[in-house]
Protein backbone atom coordinates (compact mmCIF):
# COMPACT_ATOMS: atom_id res chain seq x y z
CA UNK A 1 0.00 0.00 0.00
CA UNK A 2 2.65 2.36 1.05
CA UNK A 3 4.70 1.77 -2.24
CA UNK A 4 1.64 2.35 -4.34
CA UNK A 5 1.08 5.84 -2.26
CA UNK A 6 4.84 6.65 -2.81
CA UNK A 7 4.78 5.27 -6.27
CA UNK A 8 2.01 7.72 -7.51
CA UNK A 9 3.58 10.79 -5.48
CA UNK A 10 6.55 10.45 -7.02
CA UNK A 11 4.92 10.27 -10.70
CA UNK A 12 3.28 13.55 -10.01
CA UNK A 13 5.13 16.65 -12.23
CA UNK A 14 6.46 19.77 -10.86
CA UNK A 15 5.72 18.52 -7.28
CA UNK A 16 8.78 17.12 -6.10
CA UNK A 17 8.92 15.70 -2.09
CA UNK A 18 6.51 17.59 -0.75
CA UNK A 19 3.79 14.96 -1.20
CA UNK A 20 6.05 12.81 1.10
CA UNK A 21 6.93 15.06 3.14
CA UNK A 22 2.73 15.44 3.88
CA UNK A 23 2.58 11.94 4.02
CA UNK A 24 5.00 11.66 6.97
CA UNK A 25 3.77 14.40 8.62
CA UNK A 26 0.23 12.88 8.19
CA UNK A 27 1.36 9.32 9.55
CA UNK A 28 3.57 10.93 12.67
CA UNK A 29 0.56 13.36 14.02
CA UNK A 30 -1.72 10.11 13.97
CA UNK A 31 0.52 8.00 15.87
CA UNK A 32 1.43 10.46 18.35
CA UNK A 33 -2.10 10.81 18.96
CA UNK A 34 -2.44 7.63 19.68
CA UNK A 35 0.67 7.63 21.85
CA UNK A 36 -0.90 9.91 23.77
CA UNK A 37 -4.31 8.67 24.03
CA UNK A 38 -2.87 5.09 25.27
CA UNK A 39 -1.06 6.88 27.75
CA UNK A 40 -4.47 8.93 29.79
CA UNK A 41 -5.54 7.68 32.70
CA UNK A 42 -8.98 6.22 32.88
CA UNK A 43 -10.06 8.98 35.39
CA UNK A 44 -9.39 11.09 32.42
CA UNK A 45 -11.53 9.11 29.74
CA UNK A 46 -14.23 8.99 32.23
CA UNK A 47 -13.87 12.18 32.69
CA UNK A 48 -14.07 12.98 29.21
CA UNK A 49 -16.58 10.86 27.90
CA UNK A 50 -19.22 12.27 30.33
CA UNK A 51 -18.43 15.73 29.02
CA UNK A 52 -21.40 15.74 26.10
CA UNK A 53 -23.84 15.01 29.22
CA UNK A 54 -22.57 17.52 31.70
CA UNK A 55 -22.64 20.18 28.68
CA UNK A 56 -26.46 19.17 27.85
CA UNK A 57 -27.55 19.74 31.52
CA UNK A 58 -26.19 23.39 31.86
CA UNK A 59 -27.56 24.11 28.40
CA UNK A 60 -31.07 22.77 29.55
CA UNK A 61 -30.89 24.13 33.36
CA UNK A 62 -30.48 27.66 31.71
CA UNK A 63 -33.10 27.84 29.46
Amino acid sequence: MFKFIKQYAETIEHVGIYPMISLFIFFIFFIVLLVLVKKMKKERVEELSNLPFEKEELTNSTL
